[in-house]
């Protein structure tokens, strides 16, 4: 039987993110940029040591045309909130950047309790060309098929 489909990329939902470390805003900023450009908001973890830049780009995703609830920043120990972030029942996708192995077998366990997608980022190089660009738009989208019979 003939058939014809077509894929389309939809946003996951909520996607909670943990910044990394070491790099506080562009890291921060490279995590957020592809979830909202795919449609979907954020939860999203500041840099536990430094903060401060984080809290300057709410000031301004305040003042800017971004809905108000689409990025939520939090601050605080990510030994706290990660396990939160990465098992809540809402939350549709994790993100996590950093090399800790037990927080990357924690997030990938409790990611699959409800069947998100858990995407995980290590040893990025934020600041090379390779760790930006378009297609990390895609880690936090689904694709939905269409088939349609010809002929029938």
């Amino acid at each position: 039987m003939p058939y014809f489909n077509f894929t389309v990329p939809e946003a996951t939902g909520v996607v909670a993110a943990c910044a990394p470390e070491e790099s506080s805003l562009l890291g921060f900023v490279s995590v957020l940029a592809p979830v909202i450009a795919g449609g979907n908001t954020c939860v999203i973890l500041a840099s536990q040591s430094r903060p401060l830049c984080s809290i300057s780009c709410a000031e301004i995703l305040h003042s800017s045309d971004v809905p108000a609830g689409v990025v939520n920043i939090l601050t605080g120990l990510r030994t706290e909130l990660l396990e939160h972030f990465s098992s809540h029942m809402d939350v549709n996708s994790m993100i996590y950047c950093g090399e800790n192995l037990q927080e990357i077998k924690m997030v990938e366990e409790n990611a699959a309790l409800n069947v998100k997608r858990a995407v995980i980022y290590k040893n990025e190089g934020w600041s090379k060309k390779t760790s930006q660009g378009p297609y990390y738009i895609l880690e936090t989208q689904e694709m939905k098929t269409t088939w349609h019979p010809i002929g029938v």
